[in-house]
């Protein structure tokens, strides 16, 4: 949430929940305070940055969970050896988060899924979640890795990992490093004005992929955070995008993409907001390399939720073009949630955030299946695995089957035939 963080770590505008009190100290008149979040990670030189950085007084030192020399990019590591090591500490932190807060909305994790402290502490956290919180949403900001990734095992790590997310998360919101890395390189070829030339000249990639994961999620959460006549809280999004169990797999996209410099753009008023909507649809725009509007995938359901000076009337008439590109189940062509919060994000007038349960999710989980495969038929590294106390062979196949249960319950979805009911008649 660094659009609204001074360089000295103030938070001048909101917290993260508006009606959860985390002020801790007044400092030079100002108040400052500190985030609802735990950071974990089992290599302590990523944290140690944060601690030392310009923003190290947003966070509560105590609900920082560190360890040397991390997780071996295995999961049965994080999973078992980690996830049972430090159960009771990350079990006390998230009671005591949760006991701040007046009104829960729920929990937002955000991990890799290529590594070991990701992957397996990171769905470890979401099982603990799931047991001690299961009426309160869980909702999973992922990254998947790139194909030619430099973790051997990340195959088994992604494979492992996503059928935990199957089973315990709310919503998942997967996001690819391809994707982000090509949604970068579409803003270096522009040159539309003076501050995109000069962003291209000083532009930082790493921290632009992960200004764009934050963009989503500052989106994701306006609606709890900011006023709004049509406000989409988040715990609406589950009710309203997840129509079957398990089939809660979310992508997102989000329109204007921001970035480390604020653009100018030449385009105004209606034709404005149309083209932000266009560009949220557009493959180029998601943050999976996926394609919601090809043709043979089926929405199953979608929510837009727009910020700043966007009306009803600018909704409607762009939901309205939206219904003719793609194809809808056919028990739900209304299954369309919207969203309007009144501010607008840090440097633009309007923006919006497309999320689509679709179909085309099918692609996603045959690649995981296809890099699984590849790797598991030359049994390469299962040993690093096996030897982990409670990890068994027999847990590889058993997450395979799940992942291809998965498949085939969306492409029965997208293979239905329209359901003929008949109309009652009044005699």
């Amino acid at each position: 949430m660094s659009q609204f963080i001074s360089v000295q770590g103030i938070l001048h505008n909101i917290t993260f929940l508006d009606n959860v009190e985390t002020k801790s100290v007044q400092y030079f008149g100002l108040w400052l305070y500190t985030n609802m979040a735990i950071l974990i990670d089992m290599e302590d030189s990523v944290i140690g940055e944060i601690r030392r950085g310009p923003v190290r007084d947003l966070f509560d030192q105590t609900c920082v969970v560190t360890n040397y020399p991390g997780s071996a990019n295995n999961w049965a590591v994080g999973y078992y050896t980690h996830g049972t090591e430090y159960y009771d500490k990350l079990e006390d932190n998230i009671r005591r988060m949760a006991e701040k807060c007046s009104r829960l909305h729920g929990f937002l994790t955000m991990h890799s899924l290529g590594g070991g402290t990701g992957s397996g502490l990171g769905t470890a956290v979401l099982k603990l979640l799931a047991d001690n919180y299961p009426t309160v949403d869980r909702l999973v900001s992922c990254v998947y890795p790139i194909v030619m990734q430099d973790v051997v095992t990340a195959p088994y790590n992604v494979l492992l990992a996503t059928r935990e997310l199957i089973d315990y998360a709310t919503c998942v919101f997967p996001i690819e490093n391809e994707a982000l890395v090509d949604i970068c390189n579409a803003q270096l070829r522009k040159k539309e004005n003076i501050d995109q030339i000069n962003y291209n000249i000083s532009c930082k990639p790493f921290q632009d992929m992960n200004s764009i994961i934050a963009n989503i999620l500052l989106h994701l959460t306006s609606g709890s955070r900011f006023p709004g006549n049509l406000n989409m809280d988040m715990n609406e999004i589950a009710t309203n995008l997840v129509p079957y169990p398990k089939l809660h797999y979310i992508l997102s996209s989000v329109s204007p993409v921001t970035l480390s410099a604020p653009t100018i753009c030449n385009i105004q008023g209606r034709k404005l907001i149309d083209e932000i909507f266009i560009n949220a649809w557009s493959r180029n725009n998601q943050s999976i390399k996926l394609d919601p509007l090809q043709t043979g995938s089926m929405i199953l359901s979608a929510a837009h939720i727009a910020r700043g000076n966007c009306s009803v009337n600018d909704l409607k008439r762009n939901i309205e073009k939206f219904r003719k590109k793609v194809t809808f189940a056919k028990w739900g062509t209304e299954a369309m949630k919207i969203g309007l919060c009144s501010v607008p994000p840090a440097g633009h007038s309007t923006s919006l955030l497309c999320l689509l349960n679709s179909s085309s999710m099918i692609s996603l989980f045959e690649n995981i299946i296809k890099q699984f495969t590849r790797l598991y038929k030359r049994k390469a590294h299962v040993y690093h695995y096996t030897q982990v106390c409670g990890f068994e062979e027999t847990h590889f196949t058993d997450c395979k089957e799940i992942i291809l249960n998965l498949i085939t319950q969306y492409t029965k979805l997208q293979n239905q035939n329209e359901i003929n009911v008949s109309r009652l008649q009044i005699l």
